[in-house]
């Protein structure tokens, strides 16, 4: 007997599995079922320009992953807040919360940028909130991981480069940024010196955009391969 799926015609497993991994207009999981709506649903007129803003299934999971870190943090928040008024420890969910803020943010942040790192500290745990409901979301039954796109992981890469370039100005000032584009090398010093800086500045120029654009594509890719291998060994 042939696996029906939720259309009509025989269990196409590649088709499967491009569906549930591959952003659409509808979710589900076949052969069970699978939901769509138009995609068409939400087209806005801009000059002679149209718009389409119709969430897609990854979008709406996106949307569920922020909702889902908004409550983490409020709800971690309110209960360490009534925790202290009574004069008890944290513990609990709010514990566990607590925990994860204070690693991340004096063994990760703080450890790693040095003075001044605590300021980036909430930029950063929010990501790694983001992306670790974003990944444990393709983990739900019907559901999507919205870090499985690479549009998601691209902006969050643009993100990180326009926080870390940024600060990096401020921090430095023009003459100390312009450093880390022209470096200088100890015991080198005349026309010599002043040519291989111009050589290497393109390298580091390049390296500035790669290291957060490299890791979009790493996680896009491990969220990707991920659900191809289970959902192609289901499959089997």
């Amino acid at each position: 007997m042939m696996l029906k799926a939720a259309t009509d015609g025989p269990l196409n497993i590649g088709e499967m599995v491009m569906e549930h991994a591959a952003d659409a207009y509808g979710f589900g999981f076949k052969p069970f079922w699978y939901m769509y709506w138009p995609s068409d649903l939400w087209v806005v007129q801009l000059g002679g320009m149209s718009i389409n803003l119709t969430p897609t299934k990854h979008v709406v999971f996106m949307i569920i992953t922020s909702l889902l870190v908004f409550w983490t943090m409020k709800a971690a928040g309110n209960q360490l807040i009534r925790q202290r008024a009574a004069g008890k420890a944290p513990g609990g969910f709010a514990g566990a919360i607590e925990a994860m803020v204070l690693f991340i943010r004096n063994d990760v942040v703080v450890a790693n940028i040095g003075h001044g790192g605590a300021k980036f500290a909430p930029f950063i745990i929010t990501l790694f909130f983001f992306i670790l409901y974003g990944n444990l979301l393709g983990l739900v039954p019907f559901g999507a991981s919205p870090t499985g796109n690479l549009a998601v992981t691209a902006t969050l890469a643009i993100m990180v480069f326009l926080v870390v370039e940024i600060a990096g100005f401020r921090t430095l000032g023009f003459k100390g940024y312009m450093g880390t584009i022209f470096p200088k090398f100890p015991g080198m010093s005349g026309p010599g010196a002043v040519a291989l800086s111009i050589g290497m500045a393109p390298i580091e120029l390049l390296g500035k955009l790669v290291k957060p654009f490299a890791l979009a594509v790493r996680l896009f890719g491990n969220m990707t391969a991920g659900k191809f291998v289970i959902l192609a060994l289901f499959g089997i």
